[in-house]
């Protein structure tokens, strides 16, 4: 349903999207920005746009409008207020600072999508809108603008750029392979470096890993099943190191002593397969990672200048 596709937009430039670690960013006295267009933002350009209103933000030249910042972050203190009720100053900053993020985060999308040649018709926009007010009834849509503290004259820019954002982050999981190398292994993780050594020689002098894993390991989700982690494709497990170790093992093959965040892990590869069809949770995974690493290479080739600060 329409009301379905906007929803996955804003988990895209929400959740998905700002899970990514941010590129960091200059802050600077504010210029002055060129007018906004219809849609309530600036065009790209090439090259940085001469202007005339106060900025929140400059992206690859493009201005974000201090006003369009503000208008932002009342919508986005009136919604958790009216949810959670009165906000700290600490709350109220690290809001301000999310808000930014996400606005120059879609910013970032819709510079790629022009790139790319992703666009939405306003014809498009238009027939998700009446399809929208076909679903939920006239009253009901209205009922909605007012809560978000939008107008109908607002929506479609609105509309339009969570649109784009969505065929975006699709054409990104769609290169996501449903098929795909996976790897079963099975680890021991202990806290020291000595204890990892000494369980290391039991197994080199031929002990069996699932009873070690079973009375060491400290990772209670695989040591009731001797560390078992199942069958898993790259980009699945916490710790990379001990999943960059499985991939470079064959079957029946122990690594050494592995550090990680977690601990001092040994990992045993008990099988491979080629070519596995990735299940249902793991997908959803991957793809969500790979719309994160692509927002991540787009910070980190961006020009972004923040001129304010999230203080209240």
């Amino acid at each position: 349903m329409t009301h379905n596709r906007i929803t996955l937009g804003l988990i895209l430039v929400g959740a998905l999207l700002l899970a990514a670690c941010s590129t960091p960013v200059q802050t600077v006295p504010s210029p002055t920005a060129a007018p906004p267009t219809a849609e309530g933002g600036a065009v790209a350009q090439d090259t940085p746009i001469a202007t005339t209103e106060p900025l929140a933000a400059l992206v690859n030249g493009e201005p974000i409008l201090l006003t369009h910042y503000e208008q932002e972050v009342a919508r986005y203190e009136a919604d958790m207020t009216a949810n959670q009720g009165a906000l700290s100053a600490e709350d109220l900053a690290a809001g301000r600072e999310q808000v930014l993020t996400m606005i120059i985060d879609q910013m970032l999308i819709l510079q790629a999508a022009q790139q790319a040649g992703v666009t939405v018709t306003d014809e498009e926009v238009q027939q998700d809108i009446q399809a929208l007010i076909t679903d939920i009834g006239q009253e009901a849509f209205e009922q909605n603008l007012n809560t978000q503290g939008l107008t109908l004259e607002a929506l479609p820019g609105i509309l339009k750029a969570q649109m784009i954002t969505t065929r975006m982050a699709e054409t990104i999981i769609a290169s996501v392979p449903a098929k795909t190398e996976h790897v079963n292994a099975r680890h021991i993780v202990v806290s020291t470096e000595e204890e990892g050594r000494q369980i290391l020689n039991q197994l080199q002098a031929g002990a069996d890993f699932a009873a070690l894993a079973q009375a060491y390991s400290k990772d209670e989700f695989t040591r009731d099943r001797g560390g078992d982690l199942g069958y898993f494709p790259k980009g699945i497990l916490l710790s990379s190191e001990v999943e960059a170790a499985a991939f470079s093992l064959q079957p029946g093959q122990v690594s050494d002593l592995i550090q990680s965040s977690l601990g001092y892990h040994i990992v045993q590869v008990l099988d491979r397969v080629p070519d596995m069809e990735v299940s249902a949770d793991n997908l959803r995974m991957l793809q969500e990672k790979a719309v994160r690493d692509w927002l991540e290479g787009l910070r980190a080739g961006a020009d972004i200048q923040r001129f304010v600060t999230a203080s209240p």
